[in-house]
């Protein structure tokens, strides 16, 4: 694989960016799920590192997230309700129900969300943002054989995760956490 080769992938925040470098051959992933180890289980929305936002306390991401989709549709209430969960799954329920919700507002504002949220949680645990920005080198794929969204649809031992043109997902906390990687990262050079 050529440089330029690998700096698309790098740099593609969709699929269908990522496939025509994935296709030239030598692409390395970085597939994660679950939120239980260190290391990987950093960048599930789901690990607990509590950070702060605009004098806000977050348990997890995925508690900014849903807290932020809430807002994003005036239900201010719901909002509460979600950054007082006590776990990231409660938060998630309570998200999937706010009222006012539409998708294509949803659908424009999600990534933009997603990646404030993770460069508030990176940006304050330096181990967390150290693991991030070690990861510099491959496209991050989250691997829930469960999500078609944030994940690609499919497990890690999966052979089709190798090629994103046959995953079933858009891999969209993947494409994020690599903003977000760019972002805090941005003073320190690809190998």
């Amino acid at each position: 694989m050529v440089d330029s080769e690998r700096r698309d992938a790098l740099s593609a925040r969709s699929v269908a960016e990522l496939i025509p470098a994935a296709e030239a051959g030598g692409v390395k992933y970085l597939f994660f799920w679950g939120h239980q180890k260190p290391g990987p289980g950093y960048l599930s929305q789901w690990w607990l590192a509590a950070f702060t936002v605009d004098g806000t306390v977050y348990a997890t991401a995925e508690h900014y997230m849903m807290a932020e989709k809430a807002r994003l549709f005036g239900d201010a209430e719901t909002a509460e309700a979600i950054v007082a969960a006590s776990h990231p799954s409660e938060a998630k329920d309570l998200g999937r129900r706010v009222r006012g919700f539409d998708d294509d507002a949803w659908r424009d504002a999600r990534v933009a969300i997603v990646v404030k949220g993770n460069e508030a949680k990176f940006g304050q645990h330096e181990e967390l943002r150290e693991y991030l920005v070690g990861t510099r080198n491959r496209v991050l794929v989250e691997a829930s054989p469960l999500d078609r969204v944030w994940g690609i649809g499919l497990a890690a031992d999966d052979p089709r995760a190798e090629r994103p043109a046959e995953w079933r997902g858009l891999n969209l906390l993947g494409f994020a956490l690599m903003t977000v990687r760019d972002s805090l990262g941005s003073d320190l050079p690809r190998e």
